[in-house]
């Protein structure tokens, strides 16, 4: 299974909408040097440039199966990234996300989350999931809130070298008719 084509999606406060090259200096400024979301996900380059950005853009990096969106506030600016690793058997999406540090803690992330679901599970999504570490609050409280139940816990299932520890996640998932409104 390939990526499923990503497509403009709004709940009229924030959109969604494919990438293009010219959100690469966006990108750079929104992840080079936060500290809140490259220790959460280490595999974002740090410092992470223009020419980072591209490749995330076009493809080049990260999951090859996977949808992804940039979400844009009400002015069309770019306040974050998420996308949708579709798994071998194209009835399962795995969500992951990134939320620019001023538009944190406003809903953007909740809002962009129940978009995403949505749509997987209208592209034919049995199953949605997300993992969260067990210490990242903020991330598991938008799943949460979006309708995703927590499975159980991933122990010591990865190593995080910017953390300097062993991660724990916590599984989450959304089955059609849990997302919540």
């Amino acid at each position: 299974m390939s990526a499923v084509p990503p497509e403009e999606l709004t709940d009229g406060t924030v959109t969604l909408r494919p990438w293009r090259d010219d959100d690469a200096p966006a990108i750079e400024a929104c992840l080079d040097g936060d500290p809140e979301v490259t220790g959460w996900l280490d595999r974002i380059p740090q410092p992470y440039t223009t020419e980072d950005a591209l490749a995330y853009i076009r493809g080049e990096t990260g999951a090859p199966r996977e949808s992804r969106f940039a979400v844009t506030g009400a002015d069309g600016g770019v306040i974050g990234s998420i996308g949708a690793m579709w798994h071998e058997s194209g009835d399962v999406a795995e969500i992951g996300c990134w939320t620019r540090a001023d538009a944190r803690g406003r809903g953007a992330t909740t809002r962009a989350l129940r978009l995403v679901a949505a749509w997987a599970l209208a592209h034919g999504a049995a199953r949605v999931q997300l993992r969260a570490d067990v210490e990242n609050v903020a991330s598991r409280r938008v799943a949460e809130k979006v309708g995703f139940q927590q499975e159980g816990v991933l122990r010591s299932a990865y190593w995080n070298p910017r953390l300097g520890r062993r991660q724990d996640w916590v599984m989450y998932s959304l089955l059609p008719g849990e997302l919540s409104s």
